[in-house]
């Protein structure tokens, strides 16, 4: 089948007391169900490493992705110790992924959309050597050795996925990571674009199988149309950025509520099969609709993957 993920800060409910107590509720909740991974994105709010070292001790099986840190405010010493300290207080479960965000988003960090993908292959000469306990080459002080950056108790190694689209970064993620994580992407965009160009390249620097995340709003319901309507309204300012734009077209979507799988038990188990066929490995759920419709949706999800493990 396919593994299977859930964004656990969609929908969060306005206001929230507090965040890290709804977040660990709702991680909790996503690891009873029989979910492979937990997921959580990083806004402007809250820290998504710093949540996940929470939510490791207030879970034991489930996987912890980020999806996805933006490189380019975050020094890559920094980020590397966040990591590994997140990797460390789950014994070994977390998915770090990698983005370079969007023109018009960035800047709000003072920092101009330039370079993307030259940054972050900067950010991942010194990132990857510390994920993976080797030195960081240097002169001149820059450099260091593998003991000084190590976080005992952070194995095995950190897989490193990239928010990735575009044929650069997607040969990028297969040159140097292990897999994207994609988001408005339909089963065309992902078995006609994705993944050739990120099989090619991994394929080439002679790495295993990358992984395919799909990003996906999801609702076991029995009004499919109210669902793919808001959807649509929500995801409306996404769908104006350029790369999920470009995506949409591909897809032949007319706006973001096409790419919903929505529908009975049996309609949402054979739609999240089209992207298994198209060559996702994972998807990573975002529960729309009802507070009804997302907790049925959930344990629907949770029989899915708990079946796919037998």
């Amino acid at each position: 089948m396919i593994g299977i993920g859930v964004n656990v800060a969609a929908e969060l409910p306005d206001p929230v007391g507090n965040v890290v107590d709804e977040l660990a509720n709702r991680a909790r909740a996503a690891e009873a169900s029989g979910v492979d991974t937990v997921w959580l994105p990083q806004g402007y709010g809250f820290d998504t490493l710093t949540v996940i070292a929470a939510l490791a001790r207030e879970t034991g099986r489930v996987e912890l992705g980020a999806s996805v840190v933006v490189v380019q405010p975050r020094h890559p010493r920094v980020l590397a110790a966040q990591a590994l300290t997140a990797h460390a207080a789950s014994h070994g479960r977390l998915a770090l992924g990698l983005g370079v965000s969007h023109p018009g988003l960035l800047e709000v960090y003072g920092i101009p959309f330039e370079r993307p993908v030259a940054a972050l292959r900067e950010h991942l000469d010194v990132l990857l050597p510390i994920l993976d306990c080797r030195a960081v080459p240097g002169s001149s002080g820059t450099g260091s050795d593998a003991a000084s950056t190590a976080v005992p108790g952070a194995g095995p190694r950190v897989p490193v996925l990239f928010g990735a689209l575009g044929p650069v970064m997607l040969r990028l993620a297969g040159e140097r990571g292990d897999g994207t994580i994609t988001f408005l992407s339909g089963p065309r965009t992902i078995g006609e674009h994705v993944v050739p160009h990120l099989t090619r390249a991994a394929d080439a620097a002679g790495r295993p199988r990358p992984r395919v995340v799909v990003g996906l709003p999801v609702a076991v319901t029995d009004d499919p149309r109210r669902v793919r309507h808001a959807v649509a309204t929500s995801h409306a300012p996404y769908a104006r950025l350029p790369s999920y734009a470009a995506t949409l077209e591909r897809d032949g979507f007319a706006t973001p509520g096409d790419i919903v799988v929505a529908g009975d038990e049996d309609a949402v188990a054979d739609g999240l099969r089209r992207y298994a066929e198209a060559g996702a490995t994972d998807v990573n759920v975002s529960l729309v609709g009802t507070t009804a419709e997302r907790e049925r949706t959930l344990v629907h999800l949770g029989h899915l993957a708990s079946a796919s493990r037998r």
